[in-house]
């Protein structure tokens, strides 16, 4: 019975900390550059929150939600390319995030090769957040959304 409890609790603190990112029970979540490390919890939140398993980048259908996990630096014009190709199957007002590597991490990029790649895929980028150990969260919002 402890047990139970135990996992409650944490699937109930996994769900609070995954809806930061805006996602809602039911919604699709479209996973882009997903690789070996990624962070699990993180991935796991969003799919205990929408009770969905994170769509991958061959899904064709409307997506209600995007995340993409960058670590490639400051390539800006690869950055902004998957920023377009992702917000193409994303509904209009879905939550949209990059999950950049942080800094001194490898593959970190700096905010301004963000904030730029997101200018150029017509997009306002946030402040970053923390999210996990190594992994940053970066809000993408279209142009004239608010902040």
């Amino acid at each position: 019975m402890l047990r139970s409890a135990c996992y409650a609790r944490n699937v109930a603190e996994t769900i609070t900390e995954a809806k930061q990112f805006g996602f809602q029970a039911g919604d699709i979540v479209q996973e882009w550059l997903w690789d070996e490390d990624v962070d699990s919890h993180v991935r796991e939140s969003i799919e205990s929150l929408t009770g969905e398993q994170l769509a991958d980048e061959d899904y064709s259908s409307c997506a209600d939600g995007a995340i993409i996990w960058w670590r490639d630096g400051d390539d800006e014009d690869e950055l902004a390319d998957t920023i377009v190709d992702a917000n193409s199957t994303l509904n209009e007002g879905g939550a949209f995030w990059i999950f950049a590597a942080k800094p001194g991490r490898q593959g970190a990029p700096s905010p301004v090769t963000v904030a730029n790649a997101a200018k150029t895929a017509g997009m306002n980028a946030a402040s970053p957040v923390s999210i996990a150990q190594d992994w940053n969260g970066i809000l993408l919002r279209a142009f004239g959304r608010g902040r």
